[in-house]
């Protein structure tokens, strides 16, 4: 617990709410999904865990298996090309003009800017930015690997509707009469692996059955595009969760992560791994309502997915409080119960939390205090600090 009760003491001194990133930490949690990715495959920063351009240019300083960016909007993308940030893949589609406008500009600049596309409606309106900026738009086919073991099933998120290798095939001749895009390759994110923990119930089961089904889609459809022609540049799959195992597939090319960098609370869930917090919430303690308990200001940071305790922040200092059931993060305030017999944080003192999740919370926050060893060594803006919101 040392570590916390450091980070505690230095946010005692800060406006609290505050945004702690834990650089050490950081550093090592990066040194670890490059351990665990595989030896030809590179490393693809998920911008949408991260939120924050610093840790970002950080990140990709580490070298060359560190290659580019993912991004969930055209827009944030367009604007990272502006920030001198290159080689990004939009992983989301939009038919959206003016977030596609920008990314074609910045594509006619000279900037290596791709998207995922799942339908004709996609490929219509790339077209159409492409035409005007006097670009040719690269793209890849999104397919959508989830598990369907039969009776009508679907076990994983709703992404795409390219199925099969003769949709994806399909696609690919729509594309081709389109001249201002150029497929070069696919996304086969296997979230319903990568994003369920495996202390989960029947998780490690789920698993075991899932991912022969995953490999074998994924090359078929890769399969299918080379014989129409298309170059498998990008075959990107996988996140934190499902590095290791994504990565070894020889169709990909590319895994993504984001999340691993900051290990969010959800994160504790995943056997073998090997990642520490280094994102941290602090707030203050703001009373005293009775002697077993402590309220804060601020805190309601809630993941997003299906509701339930695990989307709430995880308090880790003082050690052993606990969010009340009746309220537990607070739109404008946090109780916590004490354990018994212990002795109340003063008032003014701070509360220390992992987020659920990694990029979400700092969609509150303006700025990140970056600590290294025992002190504070920058205040750097969030992408809500600069003034960039964009899910």
């Amino acid at each position: 617990m040392d570590r916390p009760a450091t980070l505690a003491r230095l946010s005692d001194a800060m406006p609290r709410p505050a945004a702690l990133i834990d650089l050490d930490a950081l550093d090592r949690n990066l040194d670890r999904l490059l351990d665990a990715l595989h030896p030809d495959a590179t490393l693809r920063l998920a911008t949408k865990s991260v939120r924050h351009r610093g840790v970002l240019r950080r990140a990709l300083s580490r070298g060359p298996r560190l290659k580019g960016l993912m991004c969930p909007h055209a827009g944030e993308a367009a604007w990272l090309a502006g920030h001198g940030f290159d080689d990004l893949l939009v992983a989301y589609p939009t038919v959206q003009p003016g977030p596609l406008d920008r990314l074609a500009r910045a594509v006619a600049d000279g900037g290596t800017l791709r998207i995922v596309v799942d339908c004709e409606a996609h490929l219509d309106a790339l077209e159409r930015a492409a035409a005007a900026a006097g670009a040719v738009i690269e793209a890849l086919v999104d397919v959508d690997v989830s598990f369907r073991p039969g009776l009508g099933a679907h076990l994983g998120v709703r992404r795409s509707p390219i199925r099969s290798p003769e949709a994806a095939a399909a696609l690919a001749r729509a594309a081709r009469a389109r001249p201002h895009v150029r497929l070069v390759g696919l996304m086969g994110y296997e979230a319903h692996v990568a994003g369920l923990p495996d202390t989960a119930r029947g998780a490690r089961i789920f698993k075991r059955l899932a991912r022969p089904a995953v490999r074998r889609l994924r090359g078929a459809v890769a399969d299918a595009l080379i014989a129409e022609g298309v170059p498998l540049t990008v075959v990107n799959a996988g996140g934190t969760g499902s590095l290791r195992w994504s990565s070894s597939d020889p169709t990909v090319t590319e895994g993504s992560a984001g999340s691993g960098l900051y290990c969010p609370a959800l994160f504790d869930g995943y056997v073998g791994s090997a990642l520490e917090p280094a994102l941290y919430l602090a707030l203050e303690v703001a009373r005293q309502p009775d002697p077993g308990h402590v309220t804060c200001g601020g805190g309601g940071v809630v993941a997003s997915g299906a509701p339930g305790p695990d989307r709430l922040p995880t308090p880790v200092w003082p050690p052993g409080l606990r969010l009340l059931p009746m309220e537990g993060a607070g739109e404008v305030q946090t109780p916590f119960a004490l354990p018994r017999g212990a002795t109340a944080p003063a008032v003014g003192a701070s509360v220390l939390l992992r987020p659920a999740k990694a990029g979400e919370p700092l969609e509150r926050f303006a700025v990140c205090h970056m600590v290294r060893g025992d002190e504070v060594v920058a205040v750097e803006p969030t992408y809500r600090g600069e003034g960039q919101m964009f899910l």
